[in-house]
Parts: structure tokens; C-alpha cells; sequence
């Protein structure tokens, strides 16, 4: 069989087993070396989780597609929640701040004036809801719109003079331009048969103006002059008049003060104005009687009743004529240098609103502070 042929042979017999291939040799060096790696690893990794240590990932939700498109409001009002005790804690939307994220307001009931930033917005514990409408009233912790719904001043002393502006809401765009060009310090009078005088108070309120009340009353010329609907009149019954007052006092809300709209004969007359001035007193307000009557009574009254009031010095605008508003006003300057305040009052006339807004940025530069009518208001209950 020696000369058997390779391709006779069975498969894989006949042939020279291969050799193994050899294994490597691992040194104990190598290994060493190796062990000191993993290590060093080991080490490394120990120190990372004690300063880093692992946190679960946050998870954020993914909003759901709403099944309606909600109607957005132009401008999201504050979120008010009253705890226990009366504090309220206010959301202030970023629209109303400019914030990012808007803000948060905590009120305590001790505090008397508003955040400027909800200005805008009754204190809840200051109306009185009754069917001639929302009116104003004392809290049952005492507090006074008078106190509440005032603008904030420095407090210090010095000359000081208020200015106040009225006829708003008679005219829109009048109204309107007044309240973006007068500055803040300015106190805006509303008169009660203006339109839309809710939206004008808070668009005023939200510019930091302070806000009185217009209430018609009786002129000696009556009815030849006419102040408009719900005039209180001296022949009228008291209740009669506390009706006609009520009606217009809830026109709207947050103003400290209320102020006669004519009214020579009304406010000369005692037993007429005396249920009036009571009222005004027991729900928390203050006077502000225009100057034009040297028989009104309301200062004595005001006294009786321990009630805040001012009485103005001067119309600005008697004259309407810029040079002749610009003259009055600094005669202000001068009652207010020589007494230590002064109140001035004017309507809402482009030449008005134009004098006084340049007229004010000129007096603050001489020392003058302008202040709202609350500020030099007499009030019985800080003496």
C-alpha cells in the first residue's frame, strides 16, 4: 500500500499532526502594572460619587394640547389669596410688573396703602355691596380708604403742593391724554356723569395717580346751571340726597376723597349738608372742597365729624390761557413756601394738563414736592 495514491487515502490520514500555536507569556511585571490601573480607577470613581453624588433626572411633564383655545384676557389680573388672620398673599402677573415670572405681594391687614402694583384693585374689605352699587366703606379692622387707596409720599418736611385735576371721564379722549402726560403725584377728580369711569379709575390708579370723587350739588343758580344727574339740592328730602350721593359714589372704587362739584347753595346750607358729611365720615372718607364758597360749611363740619379735609387755595385755570395757568401755579409755589403745603385744582383742558406737566418738572428742581391731596389733607385721626 506504500504506493497508494494521496487521493486513495482517507480524509486527513496519512498527514503530520500541526503543531499547537504557542500561548503568550503574561510577566508578573505586566500584571502588577495592571492591577495598579484598575486601582486607580476604582479610586478615581469613588471620589467622583462622593462629590457628585447621583440624583434622580428630573422628569418634566409634556403639557397637553388643549382641546379649546382659551380666550386670553388683554391683561391677566393678580391671583389674590386671603389666610387666616386677613394677610393676603397677591400673584402679580408678569404683565402687571414687567417681571419675569411676575411677583409675589404678601399684605398684612396692619399695612394702610396699597402695593402700587394692584393699585388698580379694591380692598375687598372696603366695599359694601348695597343696591345702588358697590360703596365704599371702613374695614372691620378699621382701616379708611382715605388711608388705603393714598399715594405714598416722602413724608418729609418742606414745601409741598397738590394739584388737583378734575372733569375726568366727561371726555374720552381728554381723560385719556390726561392720564398719560400729568404726572403720577397729580390727583385725578372723576366727574360722576363721565362714561367708562371704572376703566379710567384703573388705567389712572395703574399710572400711580391718587383719585377723588366728584359729587354734583346745588349752585346758587340752580337749575339755570345744571351740575348733571343725582345733584343733591337743599329743598330735597335727606334721604333723598343720601340716594342721589350713594348712586355716585358707586360709580367706582378706590378713591380716598370726595369733592363738590359746584354746590354753592348746597354746601352753605347746614342741615342739608350735615347727613351728608356724617356719611362721608362713617364710611371712611375725606372732603375736599374746591374754595369757590367762602359760606361753605364743610370745614366745620369736617371738624365735627372727624373726618380728613382740604380745602383748596386757587383755581389754576380760571383763565384758560397758559401763561395765566403757569402764574397761578407759581403763586402755589409761593402759599406753599411760606405755609409749608398748598392745594391747587384745575379741569382736564389740553392747555390745563400741558401747563401743569411742565410746570411740575421745573418746581421739583426748586425743592418742590408735589404730593397728592391726602398728603395735606387735615385728618383728626393722626394728630
Amino acid at each position: 500500500m506504500a504506493d497508494e495514491k494521496e487521493i486513495d487515502r482517507p480524509l486527513g490520514q496519512g498527514r503530520k499532526p500541526r503543531a499547537a500555536p504557542a500561548r503568550p507569556r503574561i510577566s508578573a511585571s505586566a500584571v502588577i502594572a495592571g492591577l495598579a490601573a484598575v486601582a486607580v480607577l476604582a479610586a478615581s470613581a469613588m471620589i467622583a460619587l462622593r462629590e457628585r453624588p447621583w440624583r434622580q433626572p428630573e422628569v418634566v411633564a409634556t403639557p397637553q394640547p388643549a382641546t379649546e383655545t382659551p380666550v386670553q384676557p388683554t391683561r391677566a389680573e393678580p391671583q389674590v389669596a386671603t389666610q387666616p388672620g386677613g394677610a393676603q398673599i397677591i400673584r402679580v402677573q408678569p404683565e402687571e410688573t414687567g417681571e419675569e415670572g411676575g411677583a409675589i405681594v404678601v399684605r398684612d391687614p396692619s399695612a394702610l396703602q396699597q402695593d402700587l402694583r394692584i393699585a388698580h384693585l379694591p380692598d375687598r374689605a372696603l366695599v359694601e355691596e348695597t343696591d345702588a352699587g358697590p360703596l365704599p366703606m371702613r374695614g372691620a379692622d378699621g382701616r379708611r380708604p382715605f388711608d388705603v387707596y393714598a399715594r405714598p409720599w416722602s413724608g418729609a418736611r418742606g414745601a409741598r403742593v397738590a394739584i388737583v385735576i378734575g372733569g375726568l371721564a366727561v371726555s374720552q379722549t381728554g381723560t385719556q391724554a390726561a392720564i398719560a402726560r400729568l404726572p403720577p403725584e397729580v390727583t385725578l377728580a372723576f366727574a360722576s356723569g363721565g362714561n367708562s369711569i371704572g376703566r379710567w379709575m384703573q388705567e389712572g390708579r395703574r399710572k400711580g395717580h391718587e383719585i377723588a370723587m366728584q359729587i354734583p350739588m346745588e349752585p346758587f343758580d340752580y337749575p339755570n346751571v345744571d351740575p348733571g344727574r343725582n345733584t343733591l339740592t337743599v329743598d330735597a328730602a335727606p334721604d333723598e340726597n343720601l340716594q342721589a350721593m350713594r348712586r355716585v359714589l358707586s360709580r367706582t372704587t378706590n378713591y380716598t376723597t370726595v369733592m363738590n362739584y359746584m354746590g354753592g347753595r348746597f354746601t352753605a346750607d347746614e342741615e342739608a349738608l350735615v347727613p351728608i358729611m356724617r356719611e362721608l365720615a362713617a364710611r371712611g372718607l375725606g372732603y375736599l372742597d374746591d374754595g369757590s364758597s367762602a359760606r361753605s360749611r364743610a370745614p366745620e363740619l369736617a371738624a365735627q365729624e372727624r373726618m380728613p379735609l382740604a380745602v383748596a387755595d386757587t383755581q389754576i385755570d380760571a383763565v384758560q390761557d397758559r401763561t395765566a395757568i403757569l402764574k397761578k401755579l407759581d403763586e402755589l409755589e409761593a402759599i406753599a413756601r411760606a405755609r409749608g403745603s398748598a392745594i391747587g385744582i384745575g379741569s382736564a383742558f389740553d392747555v390745563t394738563v400741558d401747563a401743569v406737566a411742565s410746570w411740575v418738572d421745573e418746581a421739583k428742581m426748586r425743592g418742590i414736592e408735589l404730593v397728592p391731596v391726602s398728603a395735606v389733607a387735615n385728618d383728626p385721626e393722626k394728630r
